[in-house]
């Protein structure tokens, strides 16, 4: 069986498809150009290859206002991969191996 390396194995976020969180999308797929973004009924799945990064200003640049990364706790549905930061500025999802 191989093994696919953790910088290669998807990580991924499926967020509430709704107008608020539509800059959060804009902002995590800047941040993340290898990054798939899939359109579903009521939910958006954002998926990338080792890593996915959330920065708290690319968020703020296109919502127009503050918004603190915690607010991100109300957007998402699910996940996959592991939390490995989540402070003031920045969260990042990826795999320890």
């Amino acid at each position: 069986m191989t093994t696919i390396p953790a910088a290669e194995r998807p990580v991924g976020v499926d967020i509430q498809e709704n107008e608020q969180n539509r800059a959060v999308v804009e902002a995590i797929e800047a941040d993340n150009p290898e990054a798939t973004i899939r359109h579903m009924p009521g939910m958006v799945r954002v998926q990338s290859p080792g890593k996915l990064v959330i920065n708290r200003e690319s968020v703020e640049e296109r919502i127009g206002r503050e918004w603190e990364t915690h607010e991100f706790q109300l957007a998402i549905i699910s996940y996959f991969g592991h939390i490995k930061e989540w402070d003031d500025d920045q969260i990042l999802i990826a795999w320890d191996h």
